[in-house]
C-alpha cells in the first residue's frame, strides 16, 4: 500500500467524537477518504460532508447490528473506542467493564463487519496500548483488557489473512486526550499519532508504535523472538 491507500475508500472509526478518534477521522479525510463513518455513543456533526455520524455504542449489540446494516460497503475499520480506569485489581465489576469496552467491543464490531472487509479485501486496525505488552499496575483492568485485545488482534490477523484482510495493532503510549488527563507524564498530540498510524498502515506495518514513548519498543520488534513465534503460529491457519 501507499500513502494514498485511503483515496476513494470508505472508513469506519469507533469512538470518533473526540481525542484520537476525532483525529483519525480528520486524518482519513486529509488522505482522500470518500466517506468516513464516525461512530460514537453520542455522534457529533462534522463540517465535512464526507463524514457520516453513526450512533454506535460498542457494548450495545443492537447498535452494532444496526450499524452493520447501515454501512453497506467498508474498506477500513478502525476499532478506536476504549476506556480506562484507576479502580483496584479487586474490583471485578470494573474489570468486567474494561473487558466489555476494550475487548468484547472490538470483538463484536470486527465480527459484525468481517464480511464487508473480506469483500473489499480491506484493512482492520485495533487501537491498543503499550500496556498490552507491559502492564501499568495503577490501571490494572485497562492493562489486562488491552493485553487480551492484542492477543485477539493476532488471532484476527491470522484468520482474516486468507481473505485478503490486513490486520494492524496500534501499540500507543500516552496520548494527550481526556482519557489520560490525570497522568502527569509526557503525552503525544492526537493528530500526530493519527498521522503516524495511517502512514504505518499504508506501509504495511502490522504492529505500530506511533509515538515517542511507544517507539522504544519498536527497535528490533520485527525480528524479535515473540514476533517470529507469532508468524510461525499464524502459519497453522494456512496449513
Amino acid at each position: 500500500m501507499s500513502n494514498d491507500f485511503l483515496t476513494g475508500k470508505t472508513v469506519l472509526v469507533t469512538g470518533a467524537n473526540r481525542g484520537l478518534g476525532r483525529a483519525l477521522v480528520d486524518a482519513a479525510l486529509d488522505r482522500g477518504a470518500a466517506r468516513v463513518y464516525a461512530g460514537a455513543r453520542k455522534p457529533v456533526v462534522h463540517s465535512d460532508y464526507r463524514v457520516v455520524p453513526l450512533r454506535l455504542d460498542i457494548t450495545d449489540a443492537a447498535q452494532i447490528e444496526l450499524a452493520a446494516e447501515t454501512v453497506e460497503e467498508l474498506d477500513v475499520l478502525i476499532n478506536n473506542a476504549g476506556a480506562a480506569s484507576y479502580a483496584e485489581i479487586g474490583d471485578r465489576a470494573d474489570l468486567e467493564r474494561m473487558l466489555a469496552v476494550n475487548l468484547y467491543g472490538p470483538y463484536d464490531v470486527s465480527h459484525a463487519f468481517r464480511h464487508r472487509l473480506s469483500a473489499s479485501r480491506g484493512t482492520l486496525v485495533n487501537v491498543l496500548s503499550t500496556a498490552s505488552l507491559a502492564a501499568v499496575p495503577v490501571i490494572p483492568g485497562y492493562s489486562i483488557s488491552k493485553a487480551a485485545a492484542y492477543s485477539f488482534t493476532q488471532v484476527l490477523r491470522a484468520l482474516l489473512a486468507p481473505n485478503g484482510v490486513s490486520v494492524h495493532a496500534v501499540l500507543a503510549g500516552p496520548i494527550d486526550t481526556e482519557m489520560s488527563q490525570d497522568l502527569d507524564i509526557p503525552k503525544t498530540a492526537p493528530d500526530a499519532v493519527a498521522a503516524e498510524i495511517l502512514t504505518a498502515v499504508a506501509d504495511g506495518v502490522e504492529d505500530i508504535f506511533p509515538d515517542p514513548a511507544a517507539a522504544v519498543l519498536a527497535a528490533g520488534w520485527t525480528d524479535a523472538p515473540v514476533t517470529l513465534m507469532q508468524r510461525e503460529l499464524a502459519g497453522m491457519v494456512a496449513a
